[in-house]
């Protein structure tokens, strides 16, 4: 039976491009970073210094996080919100635009600032970076009713052309109870499905009608008045998801639970509990903002709500291991998912979990080089070889033609080693990054699955005589050929065993 992140993997297999509307407080994240190293003679506090404008840096935070996270995974985004007049909102605008999301539906209003929140980032002693202290420039004051008319014509527009809204909550004006409730009213009767990320507010009686809700446990304490206690388990979870279920008209909650992962409950169903990955963390940042735009993308994509918790879930996780806001691309998360499958041990993969962790490696700029054969009596000259392959890029993959392959090629004689054998010993080798068995006669299909940077053939070819020439130069792969050195070679090796033999069997034979 599949396991279940097996189950997952097979539906991210399938993942497509979505349309998610984001709604809510859109806010501008800075943080000024600089070297704490002493404290100020007139007061016992810490000085930041600050050496240029370069090391202030502004990223969307908020609605506006929620809006690019989802835009790293995928999602064609729209957002609807508010901001003021000012270079802050100015700023925001374009880190949006640049993220690839649509803003031009943000209202400007001129009676309000943008929402910016101020971090203070200081170094001391060369370690690394520490919040100090945050300053919060917003307006808590509801929208004025023109201004809430507005941007729930907006909603009203772009109901029809989205999967699934995301709404943001943080309790800065925007989330009126009047303003949520048409919002709610408008989705359900366009079939459009709700996902909120809620306050930290007593009540959540203006998200009824909502499809689901994503608090963390001590907003949904303070949500249902329920105490924690110290050693809080997996039914008194269970019991403040139920209270949230029941009294806002909900179809699932899921509750999130920091290091212990998190809590899903639906409607008319029982707990799954989705454990977490251990990590070392570094921020918790934007993790609620990861999970709510992780889970509207699953989502849309149809996957089933235990599946789309736990992807949430390996979002969330590598949210948390970066320091401040950071988008996790959908290849990233991927990978997480197949880091926790057994097929993910050694350096052996199948194909199509090799094109998931190739993904990621060139998300962050790596070179990825190929080179294949029938690696049969491993020797030096292999060695060798694989070392200067691995040397012209970042990443070497080996294609190991199968024992049916081998037989085909050399005879009826071979391989020596079984396929099993040939892995082994080559997993050994320090310079193979990944090792995948292909079945075809040629390399062809595993060129256009791994589509490499560099494909590498050994011996004294002329381009035009590799039977993968073409296919290489369709695709704009660099083809390189590396010298073959004379006395290396499975054939030489088996014919040197061959002598030893015949030696050996004179000399017990006394010949």
């Amino acid at each position: 039976m599949p396991s279940h992140e097996d189950r997952l993997l097979a539906h991210l297999a399938k993942w497509s491009r979505f349309k998610l509307l984001v709604v809510g407080d859109f806010m501008l994240d800075q943080m000024v970073m600089g070297a704490a190293e002493r404290l100020s003679p007139d007061a016992p506090v810490p000085v930041l210094r600050v050496q240029s404008v370069h090391d202030v840096q502004e990223t969307p935070g908020g609605a506006s996080n929620v809006a690019v996270c989802a835009a790293a995974l995928g999602g064609e985004v729209r957002c609807i919100g508010v901001t003021g007049n000012d270079a802050a909102s100015t700023g925001l605008r374009a880190a949006l635009a640049l993220a690839g999301c649509d803003a031009s539906m943000l209202i400007v209003d001129p009676s309000r600032p943008t929402t910016v929140k101020r971090s203070l980032v200081g170094l001391a002693q060369h370690r690394h970076p520490q919040k100090m202290f945050r300053l919060d420039f917003e307006s808590q004051e509801p929208l004025s009713a023109a201004i809430e008319a507005q941007l729930l014509a907006a909603v009203e527009r772009e109901l029809a052309w989205c999967d699934v809204v995301a709404l943001e909550d943080y309790n800065k004006g925007v989330c009126s109870a009047h303003c949520c409730a048409e919002l709610m009213r408008m989705a359900r009767a366009a079939g459009k499905r709700v996902l909120v990320d809620p306050a930290a507010i007593e009540c959540y009686a203006k998200y009824s009608g909502a499809f689901l809700v994503t608090p963390n446990r001590t907003e949904a304490e303070l949500a249902t008045g329920m105490d924690t206690p110290l050693d809080a388990s997996v039914p008194h979870n269970k019991l403040l998801a139920e209270k949230i279920l029941e009294t806002c008209a909900l179809d699932a909650v899921v509750l999130t639970l920091d290091r212990h992962g998190a809590l899903l409950l639906e409607k008319g169903g029982e707990v799954v509990t989705v454990p977490t990955v251990a990590r070392a963390i570094y921020d918790v940042t934007g993790a609620g903002d990861m999970v709510l735009a992780a889970l509207a993308a699953a989502i849309a994509n149809g996957i089933p709500l235990p599946e789309a918790v736990a992807f949430a879930n390996h979002a969330a996780g590598l949210e948390v291991e970066v320091f401040g806001v950071q988008p996790i691309p959908f290849a990233m998360i991927r990978q997480s998912v197949l880091a926790r499958t057994t097929r993910a041990d050694g350096r052996v993969r199948r194909l199509e979990d090799l094109s998931i962790e190739l993904d990621v490696h060139r998300a962050s700029g790596k070179r990825i080089v190929l080179t294949n054969g029938n690696f049969d009596v491993l020797h030096a000259g292999h060695v060798a070889y694989l070392r200067e392959a691995k040397a012209l890029g970042d990443v070497l993959v080996v294609g190991v033609n199968s024992d049916a392959q081998v037989r085909a090629q050399k005879g009826p004689m071979r391989p020596i080693f079984q396929e099993s054998e040939r892995l082994e010993m080559l997993s050994e080798c320090r310079s193979i990054d990944y090792l995948v068995v292909f079945e075809e006669p040629t390399a062809h299909e595993l060129i256009r699955a791994v589509r490499p940077d560099f494909y590498v053939k050994g011996g004294d070819y002329k381009p035009a005589e590799i039977a993968e020439f073409a296919l290489v130069e369709a695709l704009g792969i660099c083809l390189k050929t590396l010298a073959h050195r004379e006395g290396l070679g499975s054939r030489v090796v088996i014919e040197r065993l061959q002598v030893a033999e015949r030696a050996e069997n004179s000399a017990r034979l006394g010949v």
